[in-house]
């Protein structure tokens, strides 16, 4: 009987290891899917698509410096001074939209944090206008090479403050 007791206690010893040693496996397990703004790359990679992109949008006919848009087409001609800030606070959006770490604080508050509407009321913005830029967007993520699940977050993000941005160009 003690030899089938020391055989139980080698059992129990032996399950009680086992057990312990897959509790290292169990917390390998894989963590929670990145942000968007990790898969996208953090800060440098969210600038470096939002340099392409603002550059993009001045040369781009339909909404940049040749736009039938006449506060598009001045803000793109008059106002380049003002494109690097603008850069900044396009990147602090994304970064903050895609679940970053930094804070993005409107120089022209919108009724919410992320909101665009009062920063571009008075560019009227049409939704065909919008649907250009976004297209601009999609043309500039493609050439940093956003993996198509990304690409298709960000601009799904973009594309939920198209009533804010266009919200200029409706009649009163």
């Amino acid at each position: 009987m003690s030899a089938r007791l020391l055989s139980v206690a080698s059992l129990a010893t032996v399950l009680a290891l086992a057990a312990v040693l897959a509790i290292p496996s169990a917390q390998a397990a894989p963590a929670a899917e990145k942000s968007l703004y990790e898969r996208l790359g953090g800060a440098f990679a969210i600038a470096a698509v939002v340099d392409h992109f603002s550059d993009a949008i001045v040369k781009n006919p339909i909404v940049g410096q040749t736009s039938k848009n006449p506060a598009l087409r001045e803000w793109h001609t008059k106002n380049l001074g003002r494109l690097p800030g603008l850069k900044f606070m396009r990147t602090l959006w994304v970064c903050a939209v895609s679940g970053g770490p930094f804070k993005y604080t409107a120089t022209v508050p919108g009724k919410t944090e992320l909101g665009l509407e009062e920063a571009h009321r008075n560019l009227h913005i049409s939704p065909a206008e919008f649907d250009e830029v976004a297209a601009e967007l999609g043309r500039s993520l493609d050439f940093a090479k956003v993996p198509a699940k990304e690409k298709g977050e960000v601009l799904a993000a973009f594309a939920a403050h198209k009533d804010e941005v266009t919200a200029g160009s409706k009649p009163k």
